[in-house]
């Protein structure tokens, strides 16, 4: 452990002065030993008087301005023998001096030495500047600990922490899967390169960019591929380090950040969640006079002020844009906005193409196959995929990655990791014919997703699963697509009822029907299909309202909520009388895949579709064939 000058200043200082003193105290001579000669008994101040008057006393030597005296008597007691004597006097030593002269005896007066004075003096002084120097040290590091009492006393002085990089490392080339968003913001390399070409038509290049997209689609790895692009220094920051416990550290830091990024103008200022610092004002307690609304009064202030600040272009990413304060998103603020979504299949071969530059992957690998089985995948998704298959790869010491492990990689992603199969009991039984049923159904009705597999193998806390494969890039869904989203749904908990009766139903159908009853709820109130007609009744975000007018569910009329909950059942009923009809008809080759399954314990879709197809006809789906 390395140790810091300061530590080990603080600790050997105390040990020095301590040990100073003690040395002091056991080796400094009083002033009484001075004397070449020291007396080792005392006597009284009567005896000594006694002394005087029988005329013993042959010389006396007074120290400590005449309160210790040493005398040298004559001793009857010992054949008149001179001794050395100590005498302690009670402070008359004029009176003294002038008897011994008049008993003309030899006497000499020692002056008093000041080392006990020095010492008195340094003691007094020497512990107070070592506590003062202890609590200076122990000051400085709480102030250097981030949230440390001592950065309370400086609060007026707090910086911004953002990162400043001359030069970020990344370009265009870098970033994949989202083209139309860099066409967007190629205006903006472009201004930062040759700004002429803009101010020579009047043109005025956005002030703000802001980046809307759900995480991990590459937002901030846009923003330094701008910089990198420009070559211009890039400033980056996260939203929430703005706003502190103090009121006006948070301004504090927007204007040290944009009186930074004019010194290095031209710049890009990134912002990081900017919606933890730009929400909506007048939402907080206290009546809107708090630390995160003045720090977006700075942020506005300095974005488009009474100063202008030329050559500064800020881009802020946020998932949340709906709760960002409108006069944050009106021009001359971030004038624009620049969706980044998660990549089609075209993106999602880009990305793994861009991902896979420094992965081993065997000849068999098809990057292709890899991104139409990860439909809805962001950028963040496919490279944690390719590393989840890397360490596979290096857990079963192969020399490269294969498509089994990109699988087992796809399955770990996005169910968890593989657990242990269950033995050979009515359970595993009743669970193969739970996801038979899901895959029959999904097989037999012809707007549903095709069957990629079925597996027994537990994942997370899924006993056993069955996988789907989108067909195309689904941005829009059709009634048909989620009525038969509904009936596979329901495919599981048919099967279960039609094989083993109703008293045999089981709760493995739980996480289903809350899906069921999701989808079929959206299609009442929010997508206009059902009998109720072409109304939306509710919000994404499950708040209920009619027309423009927000009401919550309490407002709804209670006939309306009767006929919402009627069609919802509605849907419901009819997709489940669908699930078992076809359980029934099809009871023949489900008996034999469920023992297909139990013995292999998983099924691939082709082999699926080929065994279903030997007992009934199986609908052919229109297959989607993107241009990659």
């Amino acid at each position: 452990m390395k140790l810091s000058w300061k530590t080990v200043l603080l600790w050997a200082l105390p040990a020095v002065v301590i040990g100073f003193f003690f040395w002091q105290g056991a080796f400094a001579p009083t002033p009484v030993d001075m004397s070449k000669n020291a007396a080792s008994t005392r006597m009284t101040y009567g005896r000594f008087l006694e002394y005087l008057d029988a005329s013993r006393v042959t010389s006396v030597d007074l120290y400590e301005g005449g309160r210790t005296a040493i005398v040298e008597a004559v001793d009857p007691e010992l054949d008149n023998r001179v001794q050395r004597l100590r005498v302690d006097l009670p402070g008359n030593a004029p009176e003294l001096i002038s008897r011994l002269r008049t008993e003309k005896i030899s006497f000499d007066v020692h002056p008093p030495r000041n080392d006990g004075a020095i010492w008195g003096l340094l003691g007094n002084l020497v512990f107070p500047i070592l506590l003062i120097a202890g609590l200076f040290f122990l000051f400085r590091r709480s102030n250097n600990v981030p949230g440390g009492p001592g950065q309370a006393m400086n609060f007026g002085k707090s910086r911004a922490r953002f990162q400043m990089e001359a030069k970020t490392g990344v370009m265009f080339e870098d970033v994949a899967g989202v083209e139309e968003a860099k066409e967007e913001l190629q205006e903006v390399v472009t201004f930062l390169k040759k700004p002429e070409r803009f101010t020579a038509v009047g043109a005025r290049i956005p002030k703000g960019v802001l980046l809307v997209g759900p995480p991990g689609t590459g937002k901030t790895l846009l923003a330094k591929a701008i910089a990198g692009e420009a070559g211009v220094p890039f400033f980056s920051i996260s939203g929430s380090e703005f706003v502190e416990m103090f009121v006006g550290v948070g301004a504090s830091r927007v204007r040290d950040l944009f009186k930074k990024a004019k010194e290095n103008a031209p710049c890009i200022i990134f912002i990081d969640e900017i919606d933890a610092v730009g929400r909506q004002r007048g939402a907080g307690i206290g009546g809107g006079n708090d630390e995160r609304e003045q720090t977006l009064n700075q942020l506005l202030t300095e974005m488009d002020g009474f100063e202008g600040n030329t050559g500064i272009i800020i881009i802020a990413a946020t998932n949340r844009p709906d709760v960002l304060d409108s006069a944050l998103l009106r021009p001359g603020r971030f004038d624009r906005q620049v969706t980044v979504d998660a990549p089609d299949i075209k993106g999602r071969v880009e990305i793994l193409q861009v991902h896979a530059r420094n992965k081993k992957l065997s000849d068999e690998v098809s990057i292709d196959l890899v991104a139409r089985r990860t439909p809805g995948f962001t950028g963040a998704d496919l490279a944690n995929l390719l590393n989840e298959a890397a360490i596979l790869t290096a857990r079963r010491r192969k020399e490269a990655i294969t498509m089994l492990e990109i699988d087992d990689a796809v399955d770990r992603v996005v169910a968890g990791m593989e657990g242990t199969p269950l033995v050979d009991s009515k359970s595993k039984r009743l669970i193969a014919y739970h996801e038979i049923g899901h895959a029959v159904i999904g097989t037999l009705v012809k707007a549903h997703d095709p069957v990629q597999k079925v597996t027994l193998i537990p994942r997370g806390q899924a006993q056993g699963l069955t996988w789907f494969t989108p067909s195309e890039e689904q941005g829009l869904i059709s009634k048909a697509q989620l009525m038969a989203r509904i009936m596979g749904a329901l495919g599981g908990r048919a099967a279960e009822e039609v094989i083993f009766g109703d008293a045999e139903v089981t709760t493995g159908a739980g996480n289903d029907l809350q899906q069921v009853s999701s989808m079929a709820r959206q299609m009442v109130t929010r997508f206009g299909m059902s009998d109720l007609g072409p109304l939306c009744l509710e919000s994404q975000s499950g708040e209920v309202f009619l027309g423009r007018d927000l009401m919550t569910r309490s407002e709804f009329s209670d006939e309306i909520s009767s006929r919402i909950d009627a069609q919802v059942r509605s849907i419901v009923e009819h997709c489940y009388d669908e699930s078992r009809r076809i359980i029934r008809e099809n009871r023949t080759v489900i008996d034999r895949l469920v023992d297909l399954l139990i013995e292999k314990e998983t099924i691939d879709g082709d082999e699926f579709r080929q065994i279903v197809a030997e007992y009934t006809v199986v609908p052919e789906k229109e297959q989607y064939v993107p241009q990659l």
